[in-house]
């Protein structure tokens, strides 16, 4: 079956998440490797949030109050920190607009409820004809049931869709759902058109960025 839909993840797809950040701040403020990320998207509160049943701002406070923990002392909003130097990924976002029509696209993300007001926010909602936000529809990936329910909204069965993710159990979990999959890392220079190329999606080369 021809491909005629294309799921992206947000973070690390859409969105470069600066993993290379945290690092570095876990070192200029004596913490242990993966502290940040870990105590913001490791714990229950994360996924409680994830899937609409917890509260955003007590998931904040707990992933702070967590990593001071781990501190032993008071530390700045190192999160917050965090998210103020991530930003899309540009050249995918050129794509996806390069892409359109003749694909359907969504976004199916893991995210808090606040997703569908980004995309707003940051300016790239209308690239997509769908978005499945986890937190709005009760469950997450690698769930089968969050990959048929984003190429439902596509209007589309999941053998006609593409699903690029950054992980890649979230990916294989697609391909287990009847989809293609495309595991996507901007820190290791992937080039998401060729990704897409190689998975059967058909690029006018003069419509691509440069």
């Amino acid at each position: 079956m021809s491909i005629r839909g294309l799921i992206f993840d947000f973070g690390g797809v859409l969105w470069d998440m600066r993993w290379d950040l945290t690092r570095e701040l876990e070192r200029a403020h004596g913490l242990r490797d993966h502290a940040i990320v870990e105590t913001l998207y490791a714990g229950d509160t994360w996924r409680q949030v994830e899937v609409g049943a917890g509260d955003r701002e007590r998931w904040l406070s707990d992933a702070h109050a967590q990593l001071e923990s781990i501190a032993g002392r008071a530390l700045p909003p190192l999160h917050q920190h965090w998210r103020e130097r991530q930003h899309l990924i540009a050249p995918n976002i050129d794509l996806i607009r390069a892409l359109r029509p003749p694909y359907r696209t969504a976004v199916l993300s893991n995210a808090d409820s606040t997703l569908p007001q980004r995309l707003r926010d940051i300016g790239i909602a209308g690239l997509f004809d769908a978005v499945v936000c986890s937190a709005e529809v009760g469950m997450a990936k690698p769930d089968a049931r969050i990959y048929a329910l984003a190429a439902e909204r596509l209007g589309l069965p999941p053998a006609a869709c593409v699903f690029i993710d950054d992980l890649e159990s979230n990916v294989a979990a697609a391909r287990a759902a009847g989809m293609a999959g495309v595991c996507f890392r901007v820190d290791r220079g992937d080039r998401l058109d060729e990704q897409l190329r190689a998975a059967g999606v058909a690029l006018e080369a003069d419509t691509l960025p440069a």
